[in-house]
């Protein structure tokens, strides 16, 4: 980006789709997989400790899955990352990628009838794990501040340190509240759509946003990010 303090707006509808995405993966597997993220990996790495420490309801076999396979999907996107030069490239292998690997957890959502038990509970949070650790490598060489599409943390603080309050000039405040409220969207409606249909639909909206996302970004990515006229 020629702009990294002001990425191209369709860059940011992009990057606050896939965060989106994130808030429903993250409800299907806390909520439909046993208290494990995959999204999240801060919270994975607080749940084992949890786990360990004799709590009821959290596995460590689970969320250490969740993160074997995150970091694996993170190598191979950092290998991706390493081949494909342009941006708008780079960011529409890794929504192919994306999508392929929630299409696959959906088909096996909907095939048994029970995803929070036995092999397919570990096969939809490898397939879903992997998934964003191949996207999350990509977006973290991007580099849109307050825009990671998969944790809040550091959005967070920069919202409140940055802010006027404390003294700042809320460079990328807007960045930050679509992120926040993406998120927050995205678990909201995966939620419900966990507790009052099926993990399955959660995951069949959650894969038709990406590939949704990836054609509108094929189409509307300007030339900074790598598109030829």
């Amino acid at each position: 980006m020629s702009e990294p303090d002001r990425p191209p707006p369709s860059l940011v509808v992009t990057l606050a789709a896939l965060t989106v995405v994130s808030g429903f993966v993250d409800a299907v597997s806390f909520l439909g997989l046993g208290h494990v993220f995959t999204a999240n990996m801060t919270g994975n790495v607080v749940l084992i400790g949890f786990a360990a420490a004799g709590v009821p309801g959290f596995s460590v076999a689970a969320s250490l899955c969740a993160l074997a396979c995150f970091l694996a999907g993170a190598l191979a996107g950092g290998r991706i990352v390493q081949k494909v030069s342009s941006q708008r490239s780079l960011l529409l292998v890794v929504m192919m990628i994306e999508a392929g690997g929630v299409t696959a957890a959906t088909v096996v959502a909907g095939l048994v009838a029970a995803i929070g038990t036995g092999w397919p509970r570990y096969t939809v949070i490898g397939l879903l794990a992997a998934s964003m650790g191949v996207r999350n490598a990509a977006v973290r060489h991007i580099g849109v501040p307050d825009m990671s599409t998969a944790v809040l943390t550091t959005t967070l603080t920069g919202l409140a340190s940055d802010s006027r309050l404390a003294g700042g000039t809320n460079p990328h405040a807007r960045l930050g509240m679509t992120t926040v409220l993406s998120m927050f969207a995205g678990a909201l409606v995966g939620a419900v759509l966990v507790l009052h249909a099926d993990a399955t639909w959660s995951l069949g909206v959650a894969a038709c946003l990406v590939a949704a996302t990836a054609v509108f970004f094929s189409r509307e990515a300007p030339l900074e990010l790598g598109l030829a006229r």
